[in-house]
């Protein structure tokens, strides 16, 4: 519909400034992430500073915007961006239900947006309700989206069109399209290029959108509409998805038919019948703390739809504002290892059907070899090309530690005995020493990587004896059995100065090279320091200790009291630990560069590396193995104040001191990613193993073969 500001002769039918500025994502520090449960609804969303970031569709790994906002004029002088300008609260619609009540209140006084955000949970729709409570007479109201279809800022395209008598945005690229629309229609439209004709620019330089452009073709674009506002006026946006305008369209123009407080009620009833089934396990009882049902429903969320049981990393694109096609995978990318832990986090919570399909999930997109990809996407196409032994490992537990909880009765056992079989095949073949670490840097003897290869070669072995295959049976526990006694030859450094300055014998080193030999100690090797400078990119394998070590209690092969153990936690919290407002955090090991620079900018392939939730999430996983209850608890409770106000838990946060402009201050999230799921998934297992009052992954055959024996 035409406006007064929208002459015809201010119309023009293409914006100048192709293609635009170079693209980038947004921030990864989410406030909020959010879908509808079921298969009707293919679309995720994300929220940061107060807007919409990134949605997803088709796929979970598919990202197809970069931000959704509106901008606020009085039609000359007045500007305001909801992200800059106003102050936010963000909480849940509904406990532990990932639909979200935003409340911005503009720093001057001016307005108020109060709005709620979801998915339309039978089209590939997303709503944003949006109320007026407080809108000063002479204000517009003007939405502003940044498309970025199939992954890629660059080469989309957007026009003004019409869906049957609905005016709408479009943009399409690589077949894929979306269409914005509005329910009171659009009182001015333009498709432009970022940075030289979008609407922001036009906002800002003169109030409103001066020149109306039709088109905008193949560049980095913005699509900008105004919509009637007024004092306690009340709107409804969708943003709809189709393999082309036409799908895209006839979704917006069905979702705008519904009534908004119907398609709010059948987005949360379902996320509710799910949570009152996995309560209904009893495996937890009913927890005080207001992060574990949400820290189930994020573990959720995070499956994609078609590929079932395939779950991303993070709906997020680590230091995202530095970021551009070049890297089109972000964390919206399976990791194998990721995919164990979290289904592993379902087990813990009782949702036994979850965790089954993640198994589905590992044994479809298993090579033939018996070996995962670094990572992949959901069709198991490969991304990063690493190879990753723990990768091959964790699979192989993971089908124990379901059948072990119930998840798994022995027909289902006996489906995924092959899975199991050719993983322990490649680990008899190719082991121990891994290509890369759990970190995905170093080649050589890691800890970590060792424990889950020698625990997962005796679960291999316990469930062969099960199944009858008497002959893997022996194989696996023979070289899980040599393996075992090596540990120390590989990774136990003694005498060294590094050791003299803590008052220890030796610990267990972050990781040895690959060249050493059993009768070689790790004391004369060299290790690649990954995400340094040049100067700082290699390390003597006997200065660098990490909290990996800790995964050989984690899986049975050493008791916590262990003196090796007891030196190597002296060590590690000489040089890791880092305490913070919340509590104690660690460092991966010393001398990482994976985080932010000294100066707060972001990681861009080398900086400094920060502590992690998750590893606290360890710790006290290994606190509870060496009977600290009461340690175990705190460590917990920090844990859960490492959590953002809307329950999310980032995967690093910041150790030095405050930097406001950037973001930083100390204890709360970098810009790395948030939420991570895994620190989620370590944190529901946490709470299940606090309950129990004993580690609930730890393999029972490798106390029983190698502790109790």
């Amino acid at each position: 519909m035409p406006s007064p500001d929208d002459p015809d002769d201010a119309r023009q039918d293409f914006a100048p400034g192709w293609p635009g500025i170079e693209a980038r994502w947004t921030s990864s520090a989410k406030d909020g992430v959010g879908a509808a449960l079921g298969d009707s609804s293919r679309l995720w969303f994300t929220l940061s500073h107060g807007i919409v970031n990134e949605v997803y569709f088709p796929r979970i790994d598919q990202a197809c915007t970069r931000d959704w906002e509106f901008l606020v004029t009085d039609g000359a002088s007045f500007f305001s961006e909801e992200k800059r300008d106003s102050e936010t609260t963000v909480e849940p619609l509904e406990p532990g239900v990932p639909g979200y009540r935003i409340v911005n209140r503009c720093r001057q006084g001016r307005y108020v947006l109060e709005k709620e955000v979801f998915a339309d949970p039978e089209r590939d729709c997303l709503v944003q309700l949006v109320h007026l409570r407080k809108w000063e007479p002479g204000l517009r109201l003007f939405s502003l989206l940044a498309p970025h279809l199939a992954n890629h800022g660059a080469g989309n395209t957007g026009w003004c069109g019409d869906y049957k008598d609905i005016p709408l945005l479009f943009a399409e690229r690589d077949g894929t399209a979306l269409a914005l629309a509005c329910s009171r229609g659009w009182r001015q439209r333009s498709a432009g290029f970022v940075g030289a004709s979008d609407g922001w620019q036009q906002l800002k330089a003169d109030g409103f959108l001066k020149t109306s452009y039709r088109r905008a073709e193949n560049g980095n674009i913005a699509l900008s509409g105004e919509a009637e506002a007024g004092e306690d006026a009340s709107l409804v946006f969708v943003l709809a998805f189709g393999r082309n305008a036409t799908e895209a369209g006839h979704q917006a123009r069905a979702t705008l038919g519904e009534r908004p407080d119907d398609l709010r009620e059948r987005f949360c009833a379902p996320w509710k019948d799910w949570l009152r089934e996995v309560r209904s396990s009893g495996c937890v009882g009913e927890p005080e703390s207001e992060l574990f049902w949400p820290s189930v429903t994020l573990l959720r969320l995070h499956e994609d739809k078609t590929f079932k049981g395939g779950t991303i990393a993070s709906l997020s694109i680590p230091w995202g504002s530095a970021k551009g096609d070049d890297d089109l995978g972000g964390y919206h990318l399976v990791w194998p290892r990721d995919l164990c832990e979290t289904a592993g986090g379902f087990l813990a919570a009782g949702a036994h059907r979850d965790a089954v399909r993640i198994l589905r999930f590992l044994q479809a997109s298993q090579e033939s070899d018996g070996h995962w990809s670094q990572n992949m996407w959901l069709d198991g196409t490969p991304y990063w090309r690493g190879l990753q032994m723990d990768e091959v490992a964790l699979p192989i537990l993971l089908v124990e530690l379901a059948e072990r909880t119930g998840a798994l009765d022995p027909p289902a056992l006996r489906s995924l005995w092959p899975m199991v079989s050719r993983a322990a095949d490649y680990l008899i073949e190719n082991g121990p020493v891994s290509a890369q670490d759990r970190w995905e840097e170093d080649a050589g003897y890691s800890p970590f990587t060792l424990a889950t290869e020698i625990a997962a070669l005796a679960a291999a072995g316990g469930l062969a004896e099960k199944l009858g295959h008497a002959e893997l049976a022996r194989r696996a526990f023979a070289r899980a059995d040599d393996w075992f006694s090596k540990i120390d030859d590989w990774t136990y450094a003694t005498d060294t100065e590094l050791a003299r300055a803590h008052g220890v014998d030796g610990y267990y080193v972050r990781i040895a090279p690959p060249e050493i030999s059993d009768a070689c100690s790790p004391l004369g090797g060299f290790v690649a320091i990954k995400n340094r400078p040049p100067a700082e990119a290699v390390g003597e394998a006997v200065e660098i200790v990490s909290p990996d070590a800790l995964a050989l209690v984690r899986f049975g092969l050493r008791r916590a009291d262990d003196p090796r153990i007891a030196n190597t936690v002296r060590v590690i919290d000489a040089l890791l630990k880092r305490d913070l407002p919340a509590g104690p955090a660690w460092l991966r090991y010393n001398g990482d560069g994976y985080g932010e620079h000294e100066d707060g900018a972001p990681f861009d392939g080398t900086g400094t590396g920060r502590p992690w939730p998750l590893l606290t999430g360890e710790r006290a996983h290994f606190e509870l193995a060496r009977g600290d209850h009461a340690e175990a608890r705190a460590l917990a409770d920090t844990l859960e104040e490492f959590a953002s106000s809307t329950r999310l838990l980032p995967e690093q946060v910041w150790d030095a001191d405050d930097l406001p402009e950037r973001e930083l201050f100390r204890g709360r999230p970098t810009g790395s990613a948030m939420p991570l799921v895994w620190a989620h998934a370590e944190y529901v297992k946490l709470v299940r193993s606090l309950a129990d009052g004993a580690v609930f992954d730890r393999p029972g055959i490798c106390v029983r073969r190698y502790l109790d024996s």
